[in-house]
């Protein structure tokens, strides 16, 4: 039976409707704000005529006001969204929103998903994500944040979070606590809606990045930021999920926003690419021009290498998640290696500029301070190759191969 890799032609049509729409719309307009116009008229006008063209909260169910796309199909939508910093936020599918739009869409009550998943879908509102501690970094289990009840009604948490994005631009936050220190170690977090603001969840600053900031950075991005807890008091209808179920919401809501990242690195690295190879093919170095150069032509050629196992690797996990499949093996590999693609291919964009590349004349050199943040958010490179790799021990003592856990089966 023959491998078919070919993409339905509705969701090859819906990629190029997306793709001119980044072109049409979402790039000339960062040129809008870097002359200077105001943020959320730009914003504004981007939403709604995106709304008007049904683009929009791509993956959301159809009932819910989304377009209903399932896994391959948002794959390919959000592959071209990365080439503009306002092509996800134009469609109301930026992270950290996006994930955790899925997760009260999969766990959240009727009235949750009418008090606070509705506000979100229609861009009315923003929402932040509160897990990462200083205490525990990339392992979520130390977390030492604690929700304790207070009768039958409330919950009240004390404790600290670091790294909560975009929180100083959030009208709520979705906040893991532990509710249970004596149950096993994956079954004693619980999560927590959290309407802002609010004076238990006291920012108390965005963290300062090696990332290049502007006057929009925080706006846009909402910054890193350090958050203290204090007697902060919850309506116990504001669990999410249930009790003990945080931890696992959390994994799930996290791989989404992994691979989202992934996507979204494909069309920046691909930008970054044509814009080397505008730059070598327009340049001439000692007589003679810059792309007849081997040494050149051998850094745009890793480039495209690179990024064309980056596509093959996010289109078969689209494959799996379309059919049900266990992807976390694939996930895991592809946040790794995407991670250091987008870095590796910026980077060599830069080099092939010259001293333009470092100026802040192109928007390489922002871009290159603020891709290098994924080789440790969402989890760093070295914990997820640990993962992967103890997988790669357990398949070989498993079955005396490790095919099974490096896509030897490729299903």
């Amino acid at each position: 039976m023959a491998i078919d890799f070919e993409i339905p032609a509705e969701a090859k049509a819906l990629r190029e409707r997306v793709r001119q729409w980044v072109h049409d719309e979402c790039i000339p307009a960062e040129k809008r704000l870097i002359d200077g116009e105001d943020y959320k008229t730009i914003l504004g006008e981007l939403r709604q005529k995106a709304r008007a063209q049904g683009l929009w909260c791509p993956f959301i169910p159809k009932e819910y006001g989304g377009m209903g796309l399932g896994p391959l199909a948002n794959a390919l939508v959000q592959m071209e969204l990365g080439e503009s910093y306002l092509g996800a936020l134009s469609m109301n599918t930026q992270g950290p929103d996006d994930a955790t739009m899925m997760t009260i869409l999969t766990h959240g009550t009727e009235d949750q998903k009418e008090r606070f998943l509705k506000p979100l879908l229609n861009g009315e509102k923003r929402v932040c994500y509160s897990m990462t501690e200083k205490a525990a970094g990339a392992d979520a289990t130390g977390m030492q944040t604690r929700a304790v009840k207070d009768g039958n009604e409330n919950y009240v948490l004390n404790g600290e979070k670091w790294f909560s994005s975009a929180a100083s631009v959030a009208d709520m936050a979705l906040v893991m606590a532990m509710t249970d220190p004596d149950a096993p170690r994956h079954q004693r977090y619980s999560t927590f809606i959290v309407e802002l603001p609010n004076p238990g969840y006291n920012i108390k600053r965005n963290i300062p990045t090696m990332a290049l900031e502007g006057p929009l950075s925080h706006i846009m991005g909402g910054g890193h930021a350090e958050i203290e807890i204090k007697n902060l008091v919850v309506p116990a209808a504001n669990l999410l999920g249930g009790e003990g179920n945080g931890f696992n919401m959390g994994q799930h809501r996290l791989a989404y926003g992994r691979l989202r990242h992934g996507m979204h690195n494909i069309s920046l690295a691909q930008r970054a690419l044509d814009m080397a190879a505008e730059r070598v093919t327009s340049r001439e170095t000692f007589g003679k021009p810059l792309a007849e150069r081997q040494a050149v032509q051998f850094m745009l050629a890793e480039c495209a290498t690179q990024l064309y196992i980056s596509r093959l690797m996010l289109l078969h996990i689209a494959y799996k998640a379309e059919k049900g499949l266990d992807l976390r093996q694939e996930n895991g590999i592809a946040k790794v290696y995407l991670a250091n693609m987008v870095h590796q291919v910026v980077d060599t964009a830069i080099q092939l500029h010259g001293s333009l590349g470092y100026s802040l004349d192109t928007p390489l050199a922002r871009w290159y301070t603020h891709i290098r943040s994924q080789r440790l958010v969402d989890g760093p490179d070295e914990v997820h190759r640990w993962t992967t790799g103890r997988n790669v021990i357990k398949a070989f003592k498993a079955t005396g191969t490790t095919a099974g856990a490096c896509g030897g089966d490729l299903v």
